[in-house]
C-alpha cells in the first residue's frame, strides 16, 4: 500500500504562482511514474504533467511553458510548480503514482486532492 499526501493548493491571483508537493510512504519496490492531475467542476480528471524516475516528463498542452514538475527519488516525492496561472487552472490537483510492491504487481495510487482556485 501506498499513501500520498498533499500540500500546497490555495487561492491565487491570475497570474500568480503555487508550489504544490506531494510525499509517498509505505511499503513498494518501486514508484514510477509520479505525477499530477486536476478535475475542474463538471469535467473529467485529466493529466497535468508526469515524471518518470529518469526524469522524462510529459505536460499538457495546456501546463507547457508554465508549469514544472520535478521529482526527488530518494525521498519519494514529486512537485508541481506553477506559474502564470489562469482561472481556467481552477480544480481540484491529485497526486498520482504508479507503485509496485515486493513481486512487482503493479497499482495505481490517488492523493486526497488539493484545492486550487484562481480569480480572475
Amino acid at each position: 500500500q501506498v499513501q500520498l499526501v498533499e500540500s500546497g493548493g490555495g487561492l491565487v491571483q491570475t497570474g500568480g504562482s503555487l508550489r504544490l508537493s506531494c510525499a509517498a510512504s509505505g511499503t513498494f519496490s518501486l514508484i514510477n511514474p509520479m505525477g499530477w492531475y486536476r478535475q475542474a467542476p463538471g469535467k473529467q480528471r485529466e493529466l497535468v504533467a508526469v515524471i518518470q524516475s529518469g526524469g522524462r516528463t510529459n505536460y499538457a498542452d495546456s501546463a507547457k511553458g508554465r508549469f514544472t514538475i520535478s521529482r526527488d527519488n530518494a525521498k519519494n516525492t514529486v512537485d508541481l510548480q506553477m506559474n502564470s496561472l489562469r482561472p481556467e487552472d481552477t480544480a481540484v490537483y491529485y497526486c498520482y503514482c504508479h507503485a509496485f510492491n515486493q513481486i512487482y504487481a503493479g497499482y495505481d495510487y490517488w492523493g486526497q486532492g488539493t484545492q486550487v482556485a484562481v480569480s480572475s
